[in-house]
């Protein structure tokens, strides 16, 4: 039996129990950072089939390492788990956490024959927007030695290379001064007016950036009742660009915007977070191939999308891992439309049967994957050479 016929061949062993693992994450869905059934559930899974197991990596009580193998090339799966605020898994990281076990499960079993290390890096809280598990991860050494890193992500059609675009969140608070909004206006300092004015600065903002940058959020508090001046207002905003250079240079004309806010009611601001962001996707090229190919050897072809090609999409911290270590991050068809990414609809079919092959199918895409990396020699050496140090 051949390797992708072994791997094959595991896959089928765990299938069912891959799904179950799936629609039980969905049913239990957690927030960045407190996934603690998920990272348990998905740790019991790996051991199961044998994995060594290091929970809390890197100091993240929700993250987690399994490996498997002891060859020179080492490649790395990562697992997405966390939930959306409201909305639940939205983005389908059910899904996400499933395939990549499934995945590492069937490359495993010939991993030692061909010279493979295969670990699941569990990467908690992709969904927060700023100094995400992938990030910190990456600071703190979890992915030290890893050769090429992998992951599929749920979408409502199969996409190669999404353009994936950096992005930054960060939180406004804005301080003013209590007062009966009605007897004594004049004694007050409104907050919320800071906040009114800094998202029409943000609106007129718009007209003068480019056309792929964008600039959106809500406001987390705006006062606490209508016949009291508001002392304490909140928002929370995302500016995504590009790339991180461009990123750069949004950033200063948002917060002026903020500033402007301050400036005119006299209230105080301050502003927190942005400091680690999601840098843009930078797919690897010959991984990518290999993965096509098995892809479509397993009847899932990649679509011409159009314009969908080349619009910018989401964002995440496996644009991180990407800027350090060879990476690929395609999109997995799940047949949702019209529901799409981040709408309680697409959570509602990231449990149905399409979603249940899109993970089967992308698990076992993905282990063939690792098998070809292993088995081509110019890529392999290619990997091999710009690993990242211990």
């Amino acid at each position: 039996m051949d390797a992708k016929s072994a791997a094959q061949e595991r896959f089928a062993f765990a299938r069912e129990g891959l799904i179950e693992l799936s629609h039980r994450i969905h049913a239990h869905p957690e927030l960045g950072f407190e996934e603690e059934r998920a990272c348990a559930w998905l740790c019991e899974s790996l051991a199961d089939a044998g994995f060594s197991i290091e929970k809390g990596t890197g100091g993240l009580p929700t993250a987690f390492r399994a490996r498997a193998g002891s060859g020179p090339l080492h490649i790395g799966i990562c697992a997405e788990y966390d939930a959306l605020p409201g909305i639940g898994h939205a983005c389908g990281h059910n899904v996400i956490a499933a395939s990549s076990v499934g995945a590492a499960l069937a490359a495993a079993k010939v991993a030692d024959e061909l010279g493979l290390t295969i670990t699941v890096i569990g990467t908690p809280a992709e969904e927060v927007g700023n100094a995400s598990g992938k990030i910190l991860l990456l600071e703190r050494g979890a992915f030290a030695g890893i050769h090429a890193a992998m992951m599929v992500h749920p979408a409502p059609f199969d996409m190669l290379r999404a353009k994936i675009i950096a992005a930054s969140m960060f939180e406004v608070h804005c301080t003013g001064k209590e007062s009966h909004a009605s007897a004594f206006p004049e004694r007050g300092v409104n907050a919320a007016d800071a906040l009114t004015i800094a998202q029409t600065a943000l609106g007129l903002l718009r007209q003068h950036i480019r056309s792929t940058d964008r600039i959106h959020g809500i406001i987390t508090n705006g006062g606490s009742a209508p016949n009291v001046v508001p002392a304490h207002t909140s928002a929370k905003y995302i500016i995504r660009s590009e790339t991180l250079d461009q990123l750069a240079e949004l950033r200063p004309r948002v917060h002026r915007c903020f500033e402007a806010g301050a400036l005119a009611t006299g209230a105080k601001l301050a502003i927190t977070g942005g400091d680690k962001p999601y840098a843009e996707m930078r797919h690897h090229e010959s991984m990518a191939a290999l993965y096509r190919q098995n892809s479509e050897a397993l009847g899932r072809p990649f679509p011409d999308l159009g314009e969908w090609q080349t619009r910018p999409s989401g964002s995440t911290d496996m644009g991180n891992v990407s800027q350090t270590i060879s990476s690929i991050h395609p999109m997995i068809g799940i047949n949702s439309l019209p529901a799409v990414n981040h709408q309680p609809e697409f959570a509602q079919h990231c449990i149905t049967a399409d979603a249940d092959k899109a993970l089967c199918d992308g698990a076992l895409a993905m282990a063939w994957t690792c098998i070809d990396l292993a088995m081509n020699r110019e890529v392999r050496e290619e990997l091999l050479r710009a690993a990242v140090p211990h």
